[in-house]
């Protein structure tokens, strides 16, 4: 228990992975519902009134409700899989039927919702409990700048509870420090570029941003259609890889043209897990930007690589050319989406008007609702991504359509793909960032660098697990590859965590000092 900690009844049994949670209902040691109260206390005590990290916003009335519930099916024989009754935290980008609602932490957005996400709906069908919704980054850090990681008008500030003074990363901010704290084993985020990977490694978890297509999207507010994705947080590589099962399972979405894309034969991603990586080329990418621009993490991120010749991997080092990345054409692509899905999204919980009233019915709606309102402190928090994205030419603008094939050329073509092909390489990998930087509301976040964009931009898969840290925070490992290479990179995150046998723990202190450059 940290310094920062309360005493909290049934801590043991609320900081157990899914997969251990799984074996103890199994054997009658706890059950579900002894399970979801647990978590239920720790997360009044945590987050609530004790180092108040605000990660969840909204708990679930009914989760108790759903866990005996679920007990009794298991009394009855029918155990529905890996995640019969584990709880579990979702962004509240994520639809969710009723009062849950989904505010994509925007006040404008805080009507009950008419119907659950089809994620939603999935992890239902497979057992598990909803817990409650996560804090984020307001509109999933599509707002304005600058921005804090974290903060949103209907949250508040999240926090890292590896140093309350230190940025929790975002835009799945609650989801990442929610499982960080122990407030539940697994979490639901959602990533358009770094939203799942930056809270992971800040909070010292597996974060993994699947391949654009894999899980659907229905019933989530969107920013982009050719980015977004749900994918899991967990604190293990195991427990993500359940959690994908469970995201992935079930026929295509016809909702969600991205799903189409998607290959027949995907799941399994558990039962892939067996560390054995001979056979296996990772490359290191030494490309400026991906490393040098923080020595301590390099030390780290350096110290850890030997650990992928352990597990009976190749290492290709270094590997250079590995294409390029546009933000400003990024941005082209976002904003244009964003106009285009946010109303389309809109349009669907409207269509139940008394559910839904008082939603705004596009961007033009939000902007004046952020201007009449005093508590989304436009003073200190912009909405000028939101003004460009409202005035942008849409989906059907020609630039939109050269930008969105640029990015795609250099991050796919001339990317990914091409130094996978050029080098045989199964994987990449590089520092995810560096450690978690200060809170700042004044000047925003200010990070140096990172390794998330190039995969999310060209919607390929990646996965960030923790290897060590700095001043006590910890610091991350990105790998990523090709799309649908999700069980191979899986596969390598478990090798490493079994090679490194490290998994953080926080201990809620104030502040860590200054940080070792």
């Amino acid at each position: 228990m940290g310094p920062g900690e309360p005493d909290v009844g049934g801590s043991e049994i609320a900081c157990q992975s899914a997969a251990g949670l799984q074996a103890l209902m199994e054997t009658g040691e706890t059950t579900s519902a002894e399970v979801t109260a647990a978590l239920l206390e720790r997360i009044e005590a945590i987050d609530g009134a004790g180092p108040t990290l605000r990660a969840v916003l909204r708990v679930n009335a009914g989760a108790l409700d759903e866990a005996t519930r679920l007990d009794g099916e298991r009394r009855e024989g029918r155990v529905r899989g890996p995640l019969h009754g584990v709880p579990i935290l979702l962004k509240d980008n994520i639809d969710t039927a009723g009062e849950l609602g989904a505010t994509a932490g925007s006040l404008a957005l805080s009507a009950p919702a008419p119907a659950d996400a089809a994620l939603v709906t999935q992890l239902r069908r497979a057992g598990a409990v909803i817990l409650g919704k996560t804090n984020l980054s307001e509109w999933a850090n599509f707002r304005g700048r600058p921005s804090s990681s974290g903060w949103s008008g209907a949250g508040g500030q999240t926090r890292n509870p590896f140093a309350l003074d230190r940025t929790p990363g975002g835009s799945s901010s609650g989801s990442g420090a929610g499982v960080a704290a122990g407030l539940a084993p697994v979490a639901v985020g959602t990533e358009t570029d770094g939203s799942i990977l930056c809270p992971a490694a800040a909070c010292g978890v597996v974060g993994l941003k699947p391949t654009v297509g894999l899980v659907s999207r229905t019933g989530i507010v969107p920013i982009s259609s050719s980015q977004d994705t749900a994918g899991p947080i967990a604190r293990s590589v195991a427990d993500a890889a359940l959690l994908l099962d469970a995201l992935a399972a079930g026929p295509t979405d016809p909702d969600d043209p991205a799903m189409e894309a998607r290959p027949h034969a995907l799941g399994g991603f558990f039962a892939g897990l067996d560390g054995d990586l001979r056979g296996c080329r990772i490359g290191v990418v030494r490309d400026e930007y991906y490393f040098g621009y923080h020595p301590a993490t390099d030390r780290v991120i350096e110290a850890a690589l030997g650990a992928f010749v352990e597990a009976g991997a190749e290492l290709v080092d270094p590997v250079y050319d590995i294409g390029t990345v546009s933000h400003s054409d990024e941005m082209i692509v976002l904003c244009a989406e964003f106009k285009a899905g946010l109303a389309e999204y809109l349009g669907r919980r409207w269509s139940s008007v008394a559910d839904s009233a008082g939603l705004p019915r596009g961007l033009d709606d939000v902007i004046a609702f952020n201007e009449a309102t005093e508590a989304e402190l436009l003073g200190t928090f912009p909405q000028d991504v939101l003004v460009r994205s409202a005035a942008s030419g849409g989906i059907d603008d020609p630039a939109y359509l050269e930008a969105l094939a640029a990015n795609h050329r250099r991050t796919r073509e001339a990317g990914i793909d091409e130094v996978c092909r050029r080098e045989a390489l199964d994987a990449l990998v590089a520092p995810t960032m560096g450690p978690a930087w200060l809170i700042d509301h004044v000047n925003g976040d200010h990070h140096s660098s990172s390794a998330w964009s190039q995969p999310a931009i060209a919607g390929y898969p990646s996965i960030t697990m923790p290897v060590g840290a700095v001043n006590g925070l910890p610091v991350g490992l990105a790998i990523w590859g090709r799309a649908w290479s999700e069980a191979t990179l899986l596969n390598i995150a478990f090798a490493m965590e079994r090679q490194l046998a490290y998994s953080p723990v926080p201990t809620f202190p104030t502040s860590v000092g200054p940080v070792t450059s």
